[in-house]
């Protein structure tokens, strides 16, 4: 039984959404360049660079409107793009691009995001090829106009970019290498799973046995952006290749921030796990405030109206609190498990750069033991019930 009496904010809770990183990140008509290791040329060979003959307009009036701004003072909501057709659509240029050309793209992993990814590339009017380990979770996807494909082999037959979204660094080089009688030389691979900085290299030297253009690219969010196409996409690769990937970043994201050249540098990945590492520890304080609340018997309210409005309060805190006060675990925006397994990356990055990171060690204690009490499939705030030995009556 969840804490009772309580009125929090019960807005559904967004995972970095780019309208919540509005202060830190540049506005959507500036591309922000950071300040990594660009090593990394073109290869040299044929880039999928199909959409870079596409006509391009002056924006049309009514078009391109800016997405996820927000207002001071208000949640910030994520707004999903009414145009989707696959002949009209607004870049994040502010180019008007006339599509007649489809790109195929091969997405590997269909769990929370893969599959939001995958209908939203259908929706933009890209020939999409999905695959699954358990098939079962990529078949509704049929109904979206998706082919589900029985082998990674198949899916990414004459694709023109693969995006893998799968769990973990070893679950992306195993399908890769299931994949490989199926990459055509040349195509654009989209490096979407939180895989850490290790792992990153090893996928990075696959792509250049292969010959594939490797594009470094996490994407901050949860269910509900990438449901929305809304997430922010992290990304470094070769300039001369961005063209070629730009339609299917565009389709899955509300902005792209690029970190530079190199995809093997993994500057994006880099990016992603100090952002992950800060949602993680604000998830498990967050977590916290609310166990030692029911154990000296404080109604969280009176913590919530205490902070209102001032420099403590935040929609984020407001957001996740409602999942665990409201009995909202499940379906989850960003579960247990992946937030414990993106935890150990961050403790692993930490140690590999001699950086101690005490209390991102101690949230993946308490997601690994949330996760062993029955929580793993649940959204990323039950890591709540770690403070009790056995979930509160």
């Amino acid at each position: 039984m969840r804490p009772a009496g309580v009125d929090v904010l019960g807005a559904e809770a967004v995972l970095c959404h780019p309208a919540l990183l509005s202060r830190a990140v540049p506005s959507r008509s500036r591309t922000a360049e950071h300040s990594f290791p660009h090593q990394l040329a073109c290869p040299g060979r044929r880039l999928c660079l199909r959409t870079v003959g596409h006509r391009h307009r002056p924006r049309r009036p009514g078009r391109g409107a800016r997405r996820g701004g927000g207002v001071a003072g208000r949640p910030a909501v994520a707004r999903v793009r009414q145009d989707r057709s696959p002949t009209t659509r607004t870049t994040r240029t502010g180019k008007w691009n006339d599509m007649t050309e489809q790109l195929t793209v091969s997405v590997l992993g269909t769990g929370i995001m893969g599959a939001a990814m995958a209908r939203n590339l259908a929706r933009a009017g890209h020939t999409v090829r999905a695959w699954n380990r358990s098939r079962a979770k990529a078949e509704p996807l049929a109904a979206d106009g998706v082919t589900v494909a029985g082998t990674p082999a198949e899916a990414v037959t004459d694709a023109d970019v693969v995006l893998t979204m799968l769990y973990d660094g070893p679950a992306v080089l195993d399908v890769m290498r299931q994949a490989a009688p199926g990459l055509r030389e040349g195509a654009c691979w989209v490096q979407s799973t939180t895989v850490g900085v290790e792992a990153l290299e090893e996928l990075a030297g696959f792509a250049r046995e292969h010959a594939l253009v490797f594009f470094d690219a996490p994407v901050l969010g949860t269910r509900q952006p990438a449901e929305a196409g809304e997430l922010l996409v992290l990304a470094a690769g070769p300039e001369a290749g961005r063209a070629a990937v730009a339609p299917v970043l565009d389709a899955v994201g509300a902005r792209t921030v690029w970190t530079g050249e190199d995809g093997a540098g993994a500057g994006a990945t880099r990016l992603k796990l100090v952002a992950n590492s800060w949602v993680i520890a604000a998830t498990a304080a967050l977590g916290e405030v609310l166990a030692l609340a029911r154990g000296l018997g404080v109604e969280p309210q009176h913590f919530f109206d205490a902070i209102a409005g001032g420099p403590l309060d935040m929609g984020y805190l407001r957001a996740k609190s409602s999942l665990i006060l409201h009995d909202q675990l499940t379906p989850p925006q960003f579960a247990v498990d992946t937030a414990a397994k993106d935890a150990r990356l961050i403790v692993r990055a930490g140690e590999r750069s001699g950086v101690r990171l005490d209390v991102a060690e101690a949230a993946a204690r308490r997601l690994e033991r949330a996760a062993a009490q029955g929580h793993a499939d649940e959204d990323m705030a039950a890591a709540y019930f770690a403070s009790f030995p056995e979930d509160p009556a």
